[in-house]
C-alpha cells in the first residue's frame, strides 16, 4: 500500500522564488554557496551570457534552478549554474571573481551591447536585481538516496549537462560521495594518464569526458561482468554500488593500481594506446573508448607480465592486434555486448603476451 507520509519524508523540497539581488547577497553572505565542481564554471560563451541578460530585461521565461540543503541549512546550487553565475557575474563580477561581464551578442535590444551593469540607468539595475527566478530546494531531511535519484532524473533528458557530470553532481547527494567523486578527478589530473588520453578531444574533456575514463577504467577492471550495451548504465550501476556500500572501493589501493598501470601505459605507447594506427604505424584520430576498454582490461590483468616485455615489441603487437580481424569484429557493430568486450580485451592480452599466433 502507498505510504504517502513515508513519501513525503523521503521527498522533501521547497519551491521558492528568489530575486537575482537575493540570491547576490545570499552567496555573499555564504548562504548559497557556488560551487564549480558541480558544472565547470562559464562553459557558455560572452554572447550566451548576454543574451540571458538580455532576457530577463525582456522578463522572458527563465528555467528554474535547483538548490540542496546540507547539514548547516546553507544552500549548495547544484543545477542553474551557468544561469546564476552570469546574472551574478553582471551585476557584481568580483563575487565570483570573473572578469566585468561587457554586453556583446544581443540581437533584440541592440543598445545593451557594449554595456556594462554600471552602464545602465537605475530604473534597469533594480529590473535585473528584482527579477524573480524560481528555486526548488532539496531539504536535507530528505533520504539521500531519494536526493540522488532526484538530481538524477531532473538532469536526464535535455539537459546541457553530460552524463559525466551528472555522476559529479549526483555523487555528492551521498554521504562521502564527494570523497569518491574527488578521487576520480585527482585521477583524471594524473600526469600519465593526461599524457595517455591526450587524443580525447577537448570538447569531451570540456564534458568530463577525462573523468569518466576515469570512472570507466575501474568499471572494465571490477565490473566488467556486467557490462552492458548502454554504457552510461553501466557506469551510473557501478558508481552507484560503490556510493550505496553495496561494492568496497579501497581508493588507496585502487589508485596505486591506476597509476602503476597509466604510468606503464604512457612510457610504452604514449598517446597511441587508445587509437587507430595509419599504414605508417603511426597513431591516428581521436581516442576510441572501445580501444580503450581493451587495453586498460588486458593491461590490468597482467601488468606484471606484460610490463617484462621490450617497449618495442609491444608497440608492434598492439598495432598488430589493432588490424587483427577479431579484433575488428569485437569493435565494430553490436560491439557493446559482453561477449565482444571480454573478445577484444583477450585479443589485445593474447597478442601481447605473444600468444595470438603461437610465438613467444
Amino acid at each position: 500500500m502507498l505510504n504517502e507520509a513515508k513519501m513525503d519524508r523521503e521527498i522533501a523540497t521547497d519551491a521558492v522564488d528568489f530575486s537575482f539581488g537575493e540570491l547576490l547577497n545570499l552567496h555573499k553572505e555564504g548562504e548559497v554557496i557556488i560551487r564549480p565542481e558541480y558544472q565547470r564554471l562559464f562553459r557558455w560563451t560572452n554572447e550566451q551570457r548576454s543574451r540571458l541578460i538580455e532576457s530577463v530585461m525582456l522578463r522572458l521565461p527563465i528555467p528554474p534552478i535547483f538548490l540542496v540543503e546540507n547539514e548547516d541549512n546553507v544552500l549548495e546550487l547544484i543545477d542553474g549554474l551557468q544561469r546564476t553565475s552570469s546574472v551574478l557575474q553582471f551585476l557584481d563580477h568580483s563575487s565570483i571573481d570573473q572578469p566585468e561581464l561587457v554586453l556583446a551578442g544581443c540581437d533584440i535590444i541592440k543598445s545593451l551591447n557594449g554595456l556594462r551593469y554600471e552602464d545602465l540607468p537605475t530604473s534597469l539595475k533594480l529590473k535585473i536585481k528584482r527579477t524573480p527566478i524560481r528555486a526548488i530546494i532539496i531539504k536535507k531531511s530528505g533520504d539521500e538516496f531519494v536526493k540522488y535519484e532526484m538530481f538524477k532524473r531532473l538532469n536526464t533528458g535535455g539537459s546541457i549537462l553530460s552524463a559525466q557530470e551528472i555522476r559529479n553532481c549526483s555523487s555528492r547527494m551521498i554521504k562521502g560521495g564527494d570523497i569518491f567523486y574527488s578521487s576520480l578527478q585527482d585521477w583524471a589530473k594524473f600526469t600519465q594518464f593526461e599524457r595517455a588520453i591526450a587524443r580525447l578531444p577537448d570538447a569531451n574533456k570540456e564534458m568530463r569526458g577525462d573523468e569518466e575514463l576515469v570512472l570507466r577504467f575501474f568499471a572494465v577492471k571490477n565490473y566488467g561482468m556486467a557490462f552492458k550495451g548502454n554504457i552510461e548504465e553501466w557506469l551510473n550501476n557501478y558508481m552507484e554500488e560503490i556510493l550505496l556500500k553495496k561494492r568496497d572501493f579501497d581508493i588507496k589501493m585502487e589508485g596505486d593500481i591506476f597509476k602503476r598501470v597509466f604510468e606503464f601505459i604512457e612510457n610504452v605507447f604514449g598517446d597511441g594506446a587508445f587509437s587507430r594506427y595509419n599504414s605508417h604505424g603511426e597513431p591516428t584520430g581521436r581516442l576510441a573508448p572501445a580501444f580503450f576498454e581493451a587495453v586498460v582490461g588486458a593491461v590490468v590483468a597482467d601488468l606484471d607480465a606484460i610490463s617484462n616485455i621490450d617497449s618495442a615489441l609491444l608497440r608492434t603487437r598492439l598495432r598488430a592486434a589493432f588490424e587483427s580481424d577479431e579484433f575488428r569484429n569485437s569493435t565494430g557493430p553490436g560491439a557493446n555486448t559482453i561477449p565482444k568486450f571480454n573478445r577484444r580485451i583477450n585479443v589485445v592480452k593474447n597478442y601481447l603476451l605473444a600468444q595470438a599466433d603461437g610465438t613467444n
